[in-house]
């Protein structure tokens, strides 16, 4: 129905009509006649009539009020975050996991709603506990208006306080059991019907410094991958599975050292997760001679890295011959993996080691080899020692009577390392499958640098043990959702650029407005990528405008 009209000579009249379909055609019924259009603009009466009918209509209501100049109160929220996180915090089951951990105890607050909103603000404008506090404000989360600064210390308190005596079984040698393990092993019971077996693990650590003391026992100082021996540090390991889930990770003291972390992670991976099988896939930095013979005594599946130049064996290795098989073709397309060539070496039949090359690699490190030995011996023409601080050329000097020389020895050997690398295994994967899963630990190294920028982990201000390692879990929950964000859009095949997500979801604003003591709230439209983010996630955007 709606309202046109219909002129007759000189004359224009306003009429209501409808479409009706009369033997298959559509044709308009006229159902009231308004009368002459000039004498109802003239009189006033349609201003009136539609004055009257803005009283059955929400949306005219609201512009009426503003056009008569009545006083209308207004405040705005930020919805988009809350709504799509909320959902993936619900399917991933943390909401249940906390509440059965938390039954029995009585806080005064919700301990669930002060994680949540941590974990919300770490994805979206990532910063300290005091920030979230004041962050929240701008926005529109369920259950968090009541939450002071004090209620997210004590959450994060709650999820770094250890646990029972009798609960400490499987408990690394570095660090106590904590509520954060419980939680992380119940996440993995529930999901763990999706997985069809978790048969290759990655593991990786980093490092994380503190500005202060950084706890009572966290704050240690070791080899900083940070760049930052000046401060104190903690460890942070992370175990992922082959498709890129976190499923548990350590919080350990700043100075243990990386070869002495896998058995440990790999006992809790057994004992606490119920995992009967796994193969471990991890970096050269974490194995020493020691831990592979105890890896190897446990008879434990593992794909290792090796370091190439402090090896021996290694080196024999690369130098032995044999034909590479290609595991990936050189492409022209950017998206597909790099090319990759493999080759199996055994020794004495006992331990099988596999040699990769990366050509697009092996070019690069050739050309820069290159390039720094023509600066140092264009440097050395001119006597000039001090050369000898710096690291890229020291490794090409050598002492030669009463001045440096290029050592063109080393520079032949290095040639032999371009876009190689060597891993060690005791499976029975076909070569160009131990290669592939090895590359795979881009992911842990991709999930530490999302952990250390985008979520801003560091630097650590807390002072207690439990409130740090409640601080780190909470980037773990943060990029455990972002994970099932980036499934969900992969699975309608949208590659959607993450800063992308986050300021478009950040801009959907609802706005609150108060008109006579009647109250209605106005949605603002969904921008760029946002929609495709909530049908992703199967959350429909709230009503244009409803009341409330």
């Amino acid at each position: 129905m709606f309202v046109r009209t219909q002129t007759n000579g000189s004359r224009t009249y306003l009429i209501v009509v409808d479409n009706v379909r009369i033997d298959g055609k559509v044709q308009q019924r006229v159902l009231h006649r308004l009368g002459r259009l000039d004498e109802l603009l003239a009189t006033g009466q349609l201003d009136s009539l539609l004055q009257s009918l803005g009283r059955f209509s929400e949306k005219l209501a609201i512009l009426g009020a503003h056009a008569r100049g009545d006083s209308i109160t207004t405040h705005s929220a930020r919805i988009g975050p809350a709504l799509i996180f909320q959902r993936l915090w619900q399917s991933r089951s943390v909401d249940a996991v906390l509440a059965a951990l938390l039954k029995g105890r009585r806080f005064e607050f919700s301990i669930e709603r002060a994680i949540f909103l941590t974990v919300l603000h770490r994805l979206f404008s990532p910063g300290s506990d005091r920030a979230a506090e004041k962050w929240k404000d701008d926005y529109a989360i369920d259950g968090v208006a009541g939450l002071d600064l004090h209620h997210l210390y004590r959450a994060m308190a709650w999820l770094g306080e250890p646990l029972d005596k009798d609960q400490q079984g499987g408990a690394t040698p570095f660090a106590r059991r904590t509520n954060k393990d419980l939680i992380e092993e119940e996440l993995f019971a529930r999901r763990r019907d999706l997985f069809s077996d978790l048969d290759i693990v990655f593991f990786d650590t980093t490092s994380i410094y503190f500005q202060g003391e950084g706890g009572e026992t966290l704050g240690q100082r070791g080899h900083s991958k940070d760049h930052r021996p000046d401060l104190k540090q903690m460890v942070v390991g992370m175990v992922l599975d082959r498709s890129g889930n976190p499923i548990c990770s350590e919080l350990w003291p700043g100075n243990t050292a990386d070869v002495k972390s896998l058995v440990p992670i790999v006992d809790r991976l057994k004992s606490r997760l119920g995992i009967g099988s796994v193969c471990i896939v991890a970096d050269r930095g974490m194995i020493s001679a020691e831990t592979l013979a105890e890896v190897e005594r446990r008879k434990w599946q593992y794909i290792l890295g090796v370091r190439m130049r402090s090896s021996t064996e290694a080196k024999a290795v690369v130098a032995r011959a044999g034909r590479y098989a290609e595991a990936h073709p050189k492409s022209d397309d950017p998206d597909d993996p790099s090319p990759l060539k493999v080759k199996e070496v055994w020794v004495e039949d006992t331990r099988r080691y596999v040699v990769c090359v990366n050509e697009d690699q092996a070019t690069k490190d050739r050309h820069d080899r290159d390039a720094v030995v023509a600066s140092l011996r264009e440097a050395l023409s001119h006597g000039d020692k001090s050369l000898v601080g710096n690291k890229g050329y020291r490794k090409y000097l050598r002492a030669g009577g009463k001045q440096f020389a290029v050592d063109e020895d080393k520079i032949k050997e290095e040639a032999r390392y371009d876009g190689k690398w060597v891993l060690t295994t005791n499976t029975l994967l076909p070569v160009s499958e131990v290669a592939l899963q090895y590359k795979q630990l881009w992911m842990v190294e991709d999930v530490f640098r999302s952990m250390k920028s985008l979520l801003d982990t560091r630097p650590v201000y807390h002072k207690c043990d439990e409130t740090i390692r409640g601080h780190v879990f909470c980037s773990f929950l943060a990029l455990l959702l972002r994970k099932e964000l980036e499934d969900r859009l992969a699975r309608k095949r949208w590659k959607l650029e993450w800063a992308d997500v986050v300021r478009d979801l950040d801009n959907l604003v609802a706005m609150k407005i108060e008109i006579d003591g009647k109250s209605f709230v106005f949605r603002g439209q969904t921008s760029g990528v946002a929609g495709k983010v909530f049908q992703a996630c199967g959350v429909a955007p709230p009503p244009v405008l409803r009341s409330c």
